[in-house]
């Protein structure tokens, strides 16, 4: 996905902050996956890239 943004907000994380949220998605299939990276911008203007390693996304007991 692209879009300035998660999931309607931009907030200003500290270094010594978290942010999480909650988001969702349709699957076509029982079991898929997804990897990425959000841009990050820090105070000084530079941009940077904060990966996401891939991560499982499943229906409701599709994994034993």
């Amino acid at each position: 996905m692209k879009g300035e943004g998660v999931v309607g907000e931009q907030p200003v994380i500290d270094p010594t902050e978290s942010y999480s949220y909650t988001s969702g998605t349709v699957l076509a299939t029982n079991v898929g996956s997804m990897q990425g990276h959000y841009e990050m911008k820090a105070e000084d203007g530079q941009t940077f890239n904060a990966e996401i390693a891939p991560f499982t996304l499943a229906q409701p007991n599709a994994l034993h």
